[in-house]
């Protein structure tokens, strides 16, 4: 038996990416390299020898790859950004960078980023492999930059539709990642802290896409970035973030509930943040009483104050948010209307204004009005520009369709919102 070609490693080297990348669209396209060779008109083992890297194809012979894989232009715009990535590499190698190169290397990340982008899906991984490549430059940020940045994208976050946000982060995390091989010790922890932050934001905004495989990547990024750079508030605050926005169809509530718990073993008791992500993931499972519990205790703990973050993300209103979440679960329109009046006034998130008006319609379902919450759901949903219907919006959306009672399930109603949930969901084109 012959054996098995070797994997190829998408971050040996520019060219070995390019090559992983071609693989992945043939295999998508289910053709052999045999196959692909004769619709390409070379022999297979060219094929083979361009996926792992020991040769390397002309851009006309890659423009005929990309139409015959129907891949519109994203192996096109690879295949220059891995050319001028490997000429800057060898000019440095050489040591005849010149001083506008830096420009180039910019230029280049950007170039990276919108490919991804554009082409390759704002899920990133292109320029994940990409930034293990990157070099450095001059004129870097500051850290009090780096965290002005982190704010604005947290702005972005809670007002701006999520593919603007995932892309314009993508841009910062590859700069980011050049940076942090050209800084001190000091600063590189600094810049763990900043990698971390910037990780949730795209996990966050990949989970509003529906990205939801890429974005458990994101928060595995942020988590490790949190991990080494000591920071225990960030190392706890990295889990919560990864185990609320996993409520949103990203994971099952048991598996959020083990994400907590595994987080309160590092701080070593539980935490305003974890008891928000419990009480809700409790509340989905049904246990309500356990969840009204949880938010009782959280209430408790927040009245001893929350450690503030360096960059913003903990609000006093994620905690009435939860209130919300768990008192609409369970019908209790009195549990949960001071606290949703609390979140109105305090947010301009759209996605937690528009998630509100869910709460109050998944309360009307579960005291028995299914005709009048599914309506009151569908109709705040359909005002709302596709672009910014998030998976966050929608998924609640759906957590109100599944507390309807098996027998109304087949209600006009119930089959318009169900229509509408399915049609609004987002793409991250």
């Amino acid at each position: 038996m012959s054996r098995p070609p070797k994997p190829v490693d998408p971050a040996a080297s520019p060219w070995h990416l390019l090559g992983a990348t071609i693989q992945q669209w043939r295999e998508a396209a289910g053709m052999a390299q045999r196959e692909l060779g004769e619709r390409v008109h070379v022999d297979n083992t060219m094929i083979s020898a361009w996926e792992h890297a020991a040769a390397r194809p002309d851009v006309s012979v890659i423009e005929v790859i990309d139409r015959v894989l129907g891949a519109k232009g994203s192996l096109v715009a690879l295949h220059a950004v891995v050319a001028e990535l490997d000429r800057l590499r060898t000019l440095a190698e050489k040591g005849k960078l010149a001083e506008g190169d830096g420009v180039d290397r910019r230029k280049l990340l950007q170039l990276a980023a919108g490919t991804a982008l554009g082409t390759l899906g704002v899920a990133g991984e292109p320029v994940r492999r990409l930034l293990d490549l990157s070099m450095g430059e001059s004129g870097f940020r500051s850290l009090e930059e780096w965290d002005l940045a982190c704010a604005d994208h947290l702005h972005a976050l809670r007002t701006r539709r999520s593919a603007q946000v995932a892309a314009d982060v993508l841009v910062d995390l590859a700069t980011l990642r050049e940076q942090m091989d050209f800084s001190s010790p000091t600063e590189t922890t600094a810049l763990h802290r900043t990698t971390a932050a910037l990780s949730m934001i795209h996990a966050n905004a990949l989970t509003g896409l529906g990205e939801h495989s890429a974005a458990i990547r994101w928060w595995r990024t942020a988590r490790q970035a949190a991990d080494v750079s000591g920071d225990l508030r960030l190392r706890l605050l990295s889990r919560g973030e990864e185990a609320g926005h996993g409520l949103y169809g990203q994971r099952a509530p048991e598996t959020v509930l083990r994400l907590t718990q595994s987080a309160e073993r590092i701080a070593g008791g539980p935490t305003v943040d974890l008891l928000v992500d419990q009480g809700k993931a409790l509340s989905l499972l049904g246990r309500h009483a356990e969840a009204r519990a949880a938010m009782e205790a959280c209430l408790r703990l927040a009245e001893k104050g929350v450690p503030a973050d360096d960059h913003g993300f903990w609000r006093e209103n994620i905690l009435y948010f939860a209130q919300s979440w768990v008192h609409s679960a369970m019908g209790d329109d009195a549990g949960a209307d001071r606290a949703q009046e609390r979140v109105l006034r305090t947010t301009s998130s759209y996605v937690y204004r528009a998630n509100i008006v869910l709460h109050r319609a998944w309360s009307t379902v579960v005291q028995g009005g299914v005709d009048e919450g599914v309506r009151q759901a569908a109709t705040e949903i359909d005002r709302l520009p596709s672009a910014y219907r998030d998976t966050h919006i929608l998924e609640t959306g759906r957590m109100l369709l599944r507390a309807v009672p098996v027998e109304h399930q087949d209600r006009p109603a119930v089959g318009e919102l169900r229509e509408l949930l399915t049609a609004g969901t987002p793409r991250s084109a």
